[in-house]
């Protein structure tokens, strides 16, 4: 699960910066999502998150991996949601020399490292039940892209892992079966003032 929507007036990339919490519609994308998985009876018997306070309010106090953080990135704290133009400037330069590591920030491969090893931890902590894993868009979306095979480079504007949205990994023992996605707070999303951060 991606958590909620954070409280970020500003519109800076927060990153792995502490202190970006939920806002009030954030704590309510992820009690919809609670709501949706108890409605379908789904048998979760471990819930982890990232250590990020964003992660641990959607997932509510539980365990923290930090293997399920937010990657790095040289940007955080600058004002992306509210002058992406900031981008421009001369010095940033260096970091754009290579999209496919990315040279301003966490490599790919790391990402895909950590967050398989932190999937298959809560496989076999919830072993023949359900783990809810709570993360980040960037860890989700390169974790999806290695298991389905897929280039784990890509451009951050065509992520499509909305705010609590679910990616479900689907086991069959320890063989992955299966991957889905739904978005059960789309409509609360649609209503979140942290527009840069809804996908």
């Amino acid at each position: 699960m991606r958590h909620g929507e954070v409280d970020n007036p500003d519109g800076v990339l927060y990153g792995r910066l502490p202190g970006f919490g939920l806002t009030g519609c954030g704590q309510a994308m992820a009690e919809r999502v609670a709501r949706t998985l108890v409605g379908r009876g789904a048998d979760i018997t471990h819930v982890v998150a990232s250590p990020l306070l964003r992660a641990q309010m959607t997932a509510l106090p539980v365990e923290a991996d930090p293997r399920l953080i937010e990657s790095a990135n040289v940007f955080e704290g600058l004002p992306l949601g509210s002058n992406p133009a900031v981008l421009a400037r001369p010095a940033y330069f260096k970091y754009f020399v290579n999209p496919l590591r990315p040279s301003w920030g966490e490599p790919y491969a790391d990402i895909a490292s950590r967050m398989s090893a932190a999937l298959s931890a809560a496989l076999r902590s919830a072993r023949g039940h359900e783990a809810l894993v709570v993360s980040h868009q960037n860890p989700i979306e390169t974790l999806t892209r290695f298991v389905r095979g897929k280039v784990l480079a890509h451009p951050p504007k065509s992520r499509n892992f909305a705010l609590a949205s679910l990616t479900s990994f689907v086991f069959s023992g320890a063989t992955l079966v299966g991957v889905c996605y739904e978005e059960p707070a789309a409509d609360l999303v649609a209503q979140a003032k942290d527009l840069s951060y809804r996908r």
